[in-house]
């Protein structure tokens, strides 16, 4: 029977080889199956059956989408469920007790909170994105550049600030010394992107990887300083996660040639 993907849902794995290769020879074997064992999980490569929790970033959908996928496909004792929002937001959520495995973020500042709050630790950076301004389709609005975002009768999407896309674009502005008024603040990239898709405004400023997940829906405007101004993806186990041995073989493995494949595809930059 499918299973529903709400906030998406789709498998992790694990690789205790991973930690066996962490061992030097058969003389630390023995330290890897009570490491193993301390964490829940026989040393002999299997993942704790259950459903495993990761909380990412908006714009992560669809390539943890298509990740989560493999996963299910590798490895069906083991569910992941993606919840997917602004990044600040899903920190908050961590930290206030929401149950997580891992976490994955857009930018830094959100996995550093969670760091500070003793939640996350040894956070991997696996991608960068930029931004790209988005017009509907046809680009009615005749948007030619990040210039345009002062143009009063223009309505204008924009991320809130407290997330990774809004602050990247005030920085981008600022770069750019555009005095943009935004019409309406979003909670996350992929509520801007909707709007821009809708026609309910005339430009919103997303990242390029949405730009391109939404097809013939918009069209992308370059913007000559957009690579002045670059979101690191940081990725890390949480602390005390309920299935640690999974967790630590999904970030690996989004971290590892698999998940670099997809997220070139995609068109996320490399960390």
């Amino acid at each position: 029977m499918p299973r529903a993907r709400a906030a998406r849902a789709g498998l992790a794995v694990a690789a205790i080889a991973a930690l066996a290769g962490c061992s030097g020879g058969t003389g630390d074997a023995g330290g890897a199956a009570a490491e193993a064992s301390a964490r829940g999980t026989p040393s002999t490569g299997v993942l704790e059956s259950g459903t495993l929790t990761v909380f990412a970033a908006a714009s992560l959908t669809e390539a943890f989408e298509e990740l989560a996928e493999r996963f299910e496909a590798r490895h069906p004792e083991v569910e992941v469920v993606l919840n997917h929002g602004g990044s600040a937001a899903l920190a908050q959520q961590v930290i206030a007790g929401a149950p997580a495995d891992v976490f994955a973020a857009a930018a830094e500042a959100p996995m550093a909170d969670l760091a500070d709050a003793g939640l996350a630790a040894d956070a991997t950076v696996f991608a960068t994105n930029t931004l790209q301004l988005a017009v509907p389709a046809g680009n009615p609005a005749g948007i030619a550049g990040l210039d345009d975002l002062a143009r009063d009768e223009l309505r204008i999407a924009l991320c809130d600030e407290r997330v990774p896309c809004g602050s990247a674009a005030v920085e981008l502005l600022a770069l750019e010394g555009v005095d943009a008024a935004p019409d309406t603040l979003e909670s996350d990239v992929k509520a801007v992107l909707t709007k821009v898709a809708l026609g309910e405004v005339d430009a919103g400023l997303v990242y390029r990887t949405d730009v391109r997940a939404a097809g013939s829906q918009v069209e992308g405007v370059e913007v000559a300083t957009a690579a002045s101004v670059v979101n690191r993806y940081p990725i890390a186990v949480l602390d005390g996660a309920p299935h640690p041995v999974a967790a630590d073989a999904f970030a690996e493995f989004v971290t590892g040639p698999d998940g670099r494949d997809v997220l070139d595809r995609l068109g996320f930059g490399a960390p």
